[in-house]
């Protein structure tokens, strides 16, 4: 039973991150055929809410139970997160913007040792050398950065986002009263829906545009199918099977399965939308996400630490998760 259980945990952490990694190369064609990034994010979480009613009714004593906790996650762990990828990927390729958010657990880490004024293991300060270090490979800083700063800013925009979340979470989690992850995930959807139609005002989008096609590598794929997988799948299925998945892994083992998501993205975004990286970016980019879990690993309590319904906790850094957020950490983004 219990082997079968990891099993279905590995399938399910495996889904999740696929689900995440699809998000980013199902958006850029949106954007490219006329959304703005904003809008485009704002359809996202609408839609994703509207979906999660039901669960955000289950749980409707959390907004007076965890205010702070689930402002936080709207505003940052949602909404800031992504936004700031989104926004991205209209300006560098989805690969690399997935990767420098995956540089929020060295961010982290930076907060605990300089503003915290705690200790970190070695190993932590080991895995932030090698984030570091990669993220250089990628952005190739030896060629003046190879891409729009706008794009690299707004990426690591929403590596920050993810960190704020994961301070956050350090001074909100409360064992002697847990909140039910995905509830918070509900009600962090709402949120950054609310906050996201003062922001983005939806009212000025340009609608015909999802009456149309967008273009996936030149070829012509309906625009409502994209906003549907990017509802459905790389938000609502992907924070499900997620929380899912920690509940039946370990948060580390998951989150070692959450690396994935930034080369899933990076894949799906190579063969859909012809954006190549070149040896020395994927050398990089696999040195990042080897920085991102020593980092993860051995960083101290202020990196994961929500506590959830029973003896659960969600940890770990996402994406993006553009983002995310299997374990409320990632990408995730994004994606």
């Amino acid at each position: 039973m219990h082997a079968q259980g990891r099993s279905a945990g590995l399938g399910l952490a495996l889904a999740s991150a696929f689900a995440f990694g699809g998000s980013g190369v199902a958006a850029k064609p949106l954007i490219e055929a006329g959304l703005d990034p904003l809008h485009v994010v704002w359809l996202r979480l609408a839609g994703a809410a509207l979906v999660m009613l039901p669960v955000a009714w289950r749980h409707r004593d959390l907004p007076r139970r965890k205010p702070a906790l689930l402002a936080g996650f709207g505003l940052l762990a949602v909404a800031g997160v992504q936004a700031c990828y989104f926004a991205s990927i209209s300006r560098i390729p989805v690969g690399v913007a997935l990767l420098i958010e995956y540089f929020a657990p060295a961010l982290v880490l930076g907060w605990v040792r300089f503003v915290q004024r705690r200790p970190v293991t070695r190993a932590a300060a080991l895995g932030v050398v090698l984030a570091v270090g990669g993220l250089a490979c990628v952005v190739q800083v030896w060629s003046g950065l190879s891409f729009d700063l706008i794009g690299l800013l707004l990426a690591l925009g929403a590596a920050c986002c993810q960190v704020g979340y994961f301070v956050l979470s350090d001074h909100g989690g409360d064992e002697s009263d847990p909140a039910d992850p995905l509830g918070v995930i509900a009600y962090g959807l709402l949120i950054g829906a609310l906050v996201l139609t003062v922001v983005a005002r939806p009212w000025g989008m340009d609608f015909s545009v999802l009456a149309g096609d967008a273009a996936m590598s030149g070829t012509g794929v309906p625009a409502w199918l994209l906003l549907g997988w990017i509802v459905l799948i790389a938000t609502v299925l992907a924070y499900v099977t997620g929380i899912v998945s920690v509940r039946r892994l370990s948060p580390q083992v998951a989150g070692v399965v959450a690396c994935l998501e930034a080369v899933i993205a990076t894949v799906l975004a190579w063969v859909l939308l012809g954006e190549h990286l070149a040896a020395p970016q994927i050398l990089g980019g696999a040195v990042v996400l080897i920085g991102a879990f020593i980092a993860q690993s051995s960083a101290p309590k202020v990196a994961g630490a929500v506590a959830v319904a029973g003896s659960e906790t969600l940890s770990g850094p996402t994406a993006g998760r553009g983002g995310s957020v299997s374990e409320l950490s990632g990408d995730r983004a994004a994606p």
